[in-house]
């Protein structure tokens, strides 16, 4: 018996040494929507079964930021420079 809790104590401690540290999120933001907007987002969500919410705002909006940083990395020389 005591080895059964044994083998349980390491495999709780593996589960938690492979878990990934998050950083809280103590930042609050908000935006207004107007009554068609609301509707719209709301439809999505409803179509697609997106219950987390918060995740889907989150994701949707640092898809946009990551690909615009990767468009506007700086470069050494200009576009037309470049290109010629």
């Amino acid at each position: 018996m005591a080895f059964i809790f044994a083998f349980m104590k390491k495999r709780r401690a593996r589960k938690k040494s492979t878990a990934v540290t998050r950083q809280p999120r103590i930042h609050r933001v908000s935006f207004m929507l107007n009554g068609d907007e609301y509707k719209a987002l709301m439809g999505h969500f409803l179509k697609y079964k997106i219950d987390n919410r918060s995740k889907w705002y989150r994701e949707t909006i640092f898809s946009h930021v990551i690909r615009s940083m990767e468009e506007d990395y700086p470069t050494l020389f200009d576009e037309n420079e470049m290109r010629g």
